[in-house]
């Protein structure tokens, strides 16, 4: 059993952590697809014209990981929850939206000096997807062994009784246009980084801000945030067998105008 006061389990238990978000990210990604293709098809369709033997493994993949979740679901230690504890003042709200755009900003200035362009490898592998200027413009930096520390401000949101994302676990995180790996940097995590950059571009800082602090009062959930549901998905159609083309930025304008954030 591991310790995390135990010093020789801090690194296996770290390395737990980061593999069990991996695997978070992969159900996310198939959670995206499948949302998808519920969208588009009955499942009498699916059912009815699907290939039997991929329709028959996807069932079976699923049961297999819904036993193995709902076991673990059961050992673990519930949370004490306060039911009584009040929904965030509209006051709390704009604060908590100028903690995370102050954040962000202060982040990008305190890694830039070392963060370094994208090579040209990395560029032409995305420039399907991004702007030119965009790849450009954003600079990404390996912490190599440290991590990303968590906010200050988080004391206070789980003061409201809120549990905000966990930063360090995280395979990156978009400061702007500065982009900081916890750890190595891979094209799935890169692709969904530069996401998160063109909707900053495109919506500003203080939207964006505004929007995924609106969004996560909401569901309380980080994963379940529209601008996060969007990046996922567009690094799921990114990372296909068969990739498929398309300007992310044209993807993010049309969900900007359908009002989808």
């Amino acid at each position: 059993m591991y310790s995390y006061e135990d010093a020789e389990d801090r690194v296996p238990v770290l390395q737990l952590n980061s593999e069990l978000q991996h695997a978070q990210l992969e159900l996310l990604s198939a959670h995206c697809a499948i949302h998808q293709l519920r969208l588009r098809y009955s499942a009498d369709d699916l059912a009815r014209f699907g290939r039997r033997d991929v329709l028959r493994k996807s069932a079976e993949a699923a049961t297999a990981l819904n036993e193995f979740y709902a076991a673990i679901e059961k050992k673990i230690p519930q949370v004490p929850q306060n039911p009584d504890a009040p929904p965030p003042t509209r006051d709390q709200i704009a604060m908590a939206v100028e903690w995370l755009s102050t954040y962000l900003q202060q982040q990008r200035e305190y890694y830039l000096p070392a963060a370094s362009p994208l090579t040209n490898q990395q560029k032409a592998l995305l420039w399907p997807y991004f702007s030119p200027e965009l790849l450009d413009r954003v600079r990404v930096l390996e912490l190599r062994g440290a991590r990303v520390a968590v906010p200050e401000f988080f004391e206070q949101a789980r003061a409201l009784g809120f549990e905000p994302p966990a930063v360090s676990h995280m395979d990156s995180l978009t400061f702007i246009d500065v982009i900081v790996f916890n750890e190595q940097l891979t094209d799935r995590a890169l692709f969904h980084a530069l996401v998160h950059a063109v909707q900053i571009q495109a919506l500003g800082l203080t939207r964006y801000a505004e929007l995924w602090v609106a969004s996560f009062v909401r569901t309380r959930v980080h994963f379940t945030v529209p601008l996060e549901v969007h990046a996922f998905s567009l690094s799921s159609k990114f990372l296909r067998p068969v990739p498929e083309r398309f300007s992310v930025e044209d993807q993010i304008s049309r969900w900007v105008d359908d009002g989808r954030y």
